[in-house]
């Protein structure tokens, strides 16, 4: 089929943006004519193509994960905490947590964006309610003094990754119905910020800081991109930050992480708080260019706790060396970059709740691997926040996968448009 677009197309009061998109041979905001067939004139063109790209990296993220964490986890049942277990006990589980956040992402495709509006504020409550379910002593469960999970049998829910999923629909949803007064404090920040608050309250008395951290990082993001007043972002900013400092500086715990994190190899810190990241950095040390080789990791022998949840990285640089974690970082570059320019095809195509949600869960992807990947190169302070779509974590495999394919439908919407559909 030519690259060139149909007299239909050409017809379509969106045809200059068509246009100025490009036929999608090179930039990535440029979308493939030959996604679509050719249709009679007045009848909406039908979708018969995706972003290859996009689902080749997501797939690519994925499936690396699942080879390091068995690579990570296949000697834990030598640790009698785990000695109940199979070598293959976390290996199988995440597979079973890819199959099934596949199963809902396929699902998530068929929901139009439309509905996914309407629902927002319902979907924001309902994580509010779960949030505070966690809390309570006769279902939340308790891990590691943190009591972040829900048990379902098939897997240990954790409300704090369906509340990022729903502060970003209904931060879009919300700066949406406030596009007319987003100038004034009182009527378009003040309401954000106090349900902010609330996220962040419940999260942090689990406690859960890394995930409260993200959701601030969400919320503030899509005011932002919403067109909120660059003062008023500023101060916004400001008060989270003040915030932070003032819940560390009154938190002996998160205070003596800070403390480790700045003197991680001080007699003090070595053997306590700075434990896990001295024993990344030793891993990324011996990592160098190419690597020991898979498998071949030494630090993930008892010696780098959480190596399969939050310090995978730290076995990727150690067994596949410094261009293995250059591959990674650059494949968290390209997808959030994607998702942002997938948001803006939205936003320019007058779909602002499309465009703010891409774009909202490209700072949520992005924001998060950050965070973990400057805690496992000793950039951050050691915080609990694992690797978007490949660290060991059924929930949070599943609302990633969830929030992608929301994602691949604003994109399939986009096209649709492009072409003179109607979604």
């Amino acid at each position: 089929m030519s690259d060139q677009p149909t007299t239909s197309a050409l017809r379509h009061p969106l045809s200059w943006l068509t246009e100025r998109l490009g036929t999608g041979r090179s930039e990535g905001t440029r979308v493939p004519v030959r996604d679509w067939v050719s249709v009679k004139p007045g009848e909406s063109p039908r979708w018969v193509g995706f972003d290859v790209a996009f689902a080749w990296v997501v797939l690519g993220l994925l499936s690396l994960g699942l080879v390091m964490v068995y690579s990570a986890s296949i000697q834990l049942p030598d640790n009698p905490k785990f000695d109940n277990y199979a070598p293959t006990h976390f290996f199988l589980r995440h597979l079973m947590s890819i199959a099934l956040a596949g199963i809902a992402a396929i699902v998530t495709l068929s929901v139009p964006m439309r509905t996914w509006e309407k629902a927002a504020p319902w979907l924001f409550v309902i994580s509010l309610v779960l949030l505070i379910a966690v809390l309570m002593p006769f279902i939340g469960k308790v891990v590691n003094k943190s009591r972040r999970w829900i048990p379902l049998g098939i897997m240990n829910f954790q409300p704090s990754e369906l509340a990022k999923l729903a502060m970003v629909m209904y931060a879009a949803n919300y700066m949406v119905r406030k596009m007319d007064v987003k100038e004034s404090f009182a009527r378009a920040v003040l309401p954000m910020a106090i349900a902010l608050g609330v996220v962040g309250l419940l999260l942090l008395a689990e406690p859960d800081m890394g995930a409260f951290i993200v959701i601030a990082v969400i919320a503030t993001g899509i005011l932002f991109l919403g067109g909120v007043n660059g003062r008023m972002f500023l101060l916004i900013s400001a008060v989270l930050i003040g915030a932070f400092v003032l819940i560390i500086t009154f938190s002996d715990v998160r205070r003596e992480r800070i403390l480790a994190y700045i003197h991680p190899w001080d007699e003090k810190y070595a053997q306590g708080k700075g434990y896990q990241l001295t024993h990344s950095l030793i891993a990324f040390g011996r990592g160098e260019i190419f690597g020991q080789g898979l498998g071949s990791s030494v630090e993930k022998l008892h010696y780098l706790p959480e190596a399969h949840t939050d310090f995978l990285l730290a076995v990727i640089g150690e067994e596949l060396g410094l261009v293995g974690v250059v591959a990674v970082i650059a494949a968290f570059f390209w997808l959030v970059r994607r998702t942002f320019i997938i948001g803006r095809q939205a936003i320019a195509l007058d779909r602002v709740f499309s465009g703010l949600t891409a774009q909202g869960i490209g700072l949520w992807m992005g924001g998060q691997a950050f965070i973990n990947m400057g805690v496992n190169l000793g950039v951050l302070p050691t915080k609990g926040l694992t690797l978007p779509l490949m660290s060991y974590g059924g929930s949070a495999i599943l609302l990633s996968c969830i929030a992608l394919a929301v994602v691949f439908r604003v994109d399939m919407e986009n096209r649709q448009m492009m072409r003179g559909g109607r979604t």
